[in-house]
């Protein structure tokens, strides 16, 4: 019904730069918040970062003033903006959107795939 593709992961040096992209296709009546979330080898899945409909916007405090999200509503998609990372930024990294198929249908969550980042030192 609805699908979120991830994509812009990699490797990179401590200090270097990344940007995922993710883009929501399918049957898509609304969109409402979007988010990326990670989970690094053997820890649970956090949120990095979060936008709203009306574009507000919370970052988690590890990544603060490093990451930027933002969001195209014309092309359904969010992105993620890393700079200085750290090796402990590695993880998979996945796409979150909260989307309405139909104007009396729920909100629903659905995720991406994932993208793995991975920063050595």
């Amino acid at each position: 019904q609805v699908q979120l593709v991830e994509s812009g992961g990699g490797s990179v040096q401590a200090g270097g730069s990344l940007r995922l992209s993710c883009v929501a296709s399918g049957r898509i009546f609304s969109i409402n918040g979007l988010g990326w979330y990670r989970q690094a080898p053997g820890k649970q899945r956090e949120l990095v970062a979060s936008i709203s409909s009306e574009s507000s916007i919370s970052y988690a405090d590890s990544v603060t003033g490093r990451f930027a999200i933002s969001r195209d509503n014309a092309k359904n998609a969010v992105y993620l903006q890393m700079n200085s990372l750290k090796p402990e930024d590695t993880a998979v990294y996945y796409c979150n959107a909260v989307v309405q198929t139909g104007a009396l249908s729920p909100k629903r969550n659905w995720w991406g795939q994932g993208a793995q980042v991975t920063v050595s030192s």
